[in-house]
């Protein structure tokens, strides 16, 4: 299993929050205005679990020690 670098791990963070502030802006959105807006949410919540499940089930890279 490959280790996410300490960078790495900082970048789906703030992926993984920017899909969220993406889906809140999102939510009160008329469908009849933006007609898939709900295929909109479905691939913002899929693109959420796939990175949050990467930063839970791939460890992180750690430096070795001096």
């Amino acid at each position: 299993m490959q280790h996410l670098t300490k960078s790495e791990r900082a970048k789906i963070t703030d992926s993984v929050h920017s899909i969220q502030s993406a889906r809140a802006s999102l939510a009160d959105i008329d469908e009849e205005k933006v007609p898939e807006v709900d295929e909109i949410q479905d691939c913002l919540d899929s693109a959420d679990k796939n990175l949050r499940a990467a930063l839970k089930d791939v460890p992180q890279k750690k430096k070795p020690l001096a």
